[in-house]
């Protein structure tokens, strides 16, 4: 195994839209990438070298959004036709249409379970849609402006949201409330999401920002000032760690959100750069821009082994504010054998409670200042 972090390779390029790139989702297996398109159309890609690939037709204007349900069977699609599509991703694309809002959709999200739809639109609303009996649920309304994005949290008990009208509102899914608002007076957040966790939420920022907020504490937890245009997407990896960054300056950046740094500046694309995703397993990521290209990356986070991530991150462990939180950034909802998903310290330093499976660390002993393995 390595013993550092190596440079992200590009592995593959797709093309065949004729039109900016607005959107790219991984199928959760891997194995393939749904894209969206200024050209009206949907493509789907096989990641294997030399396979086909099939053109979705049913829009009638920009698509601007597309993401996989969690199980792979279906395809969601937001336009600026007003509409939102459901797919069945094969060769045929047969799909059904919700005449969902009463002006352009600018984003779809699925819930972890796929049972829900979020969506969100330039009519200022949200809505949430029953994925079983394909029907609206409820709408959710606060914003004052365009909304541009919505996601739920990993358990899907909150919704997050963005809007051209300064602020990003966290809503309660059970009582369909507002519970939370955050807001800036220099630009809009062009993209938000949870980390894999749902204890935090990254920001994409039109003034060229990236902002990472702890919502169980309200809190900014760091700043980002690495681009020289917009922000237009970011990503998590699914370890939490890192953050991928898409900008119209034309870059990718991903970042190291344990020690709070730019690791990476990646160009590849020709033009703006708006959508970028990691792959499920997190060894894959995809970027699209203004240049009609779609871009394939490799990367090598997951090459450190347990023993260099112990020396790597445990310099890093330090004790917060009240709540106390040693863990503020994100956990790995996916386990992997021999890495150590997080150590927890309550306030008196009394317990120590160690989450991993399989267990990879028998013994540690700690003082007020130290934390040391044996």
């Amino acid at each position: 195994m390595a013993s550092a972090l190596e440079d992200p390779v590009l592995e593959r390029y797709f093309k065949g839209h004729k039109a900016a790139i607005t959107s790219v989702d991984f199928s959760p297996n891997g194995r393939q990438l749904a894209t969206a398109s200024w050209d009206t159309f949907l493509m789907l890609w096989n990641c294997k070298p030399q396979a086909r690939a099939f053109r979705f037709v049913g829009h009638k204007d920009v698509v601007t959004s597309v993401q996989f349900s969690p199980h792979g069977n279906l395809l969601a699609s937001a336009s600026r036709d007003r509409t939102v599509r459901l797919w069945i991703p094969d060769k045929r694309g047969k799909s059904s249409e919700f005449k969902a809002h009463t002006a352009p959709v600018r984003s779809v999200d699925f819930s972890a379970d796929g049972q829900f739809l979020a969506t969100a639109s330039e009519d200022k609303s949200i809505k949430v849609w029953n994925m079983y009996r394909q029907r609206f649920l409820y709408s959710l309304y606060r914003h004052t402006h365009w909304v541009r994005c919505a996601k739920f949290s990993p358990d899907g008990r909150l919704i997050v949201s963005c809007s051209e009208d300064k602020t990003i509102k966290i809503w309660d899914t059970t009582n369909k409330q507002c519970v939370n608002n955050f807001s800036d007076s220099v630009g809009f957040a062009n993209f938000v999401d949870f980390n894999p966790n749902g204890t935090c939420i990254a920001s994409a920022g039109s003034d060229h920002t990236v902002k990472i907020w702890d919502i169980r504490v309200n809190k900014l937890l760091q700043h980002y000032q690495v681009h020289s245009a917009g922000v237009n997407c970011v990503s998590f990896h699914p370890s939490g760690h890192y953050l991928i960054t898409a900008s119209s300056d034309g870059t990718l950046k991903i970042l190291d959100l344990l020690e709070g740094r730019l690791i990476y500046t990646l160009q590849g694309h020709t033009g703006p750069v708006f959508t970028v995703s990691f792959s499920k397993g997190g060894e894959l990521f995809s970027s699209g821009g203004a240049d009609t290209q779609v871009l394939l990356w490799r990367t090598n986070f997951d090459d450190l082994n347990c023993k260099d991530m112990i020396k790597r991150n445990l310099k890093r462990l330090h004790f917060d504010a009240s709540p106390h939180l040693v863990d503020i950034y994100p956990r790995t909802p996916h386990p992997h054998e021999g890495k150590i998903e997080t150590i927890e310290i309550n306030p008196k330093l009394e317990v120590i409670d160690l989450q991993t499976s399989p267990p990879v660390v028998d013994v540690l002993s700690f003082d007020s200042t130290t934390v040391s393995f044996l």
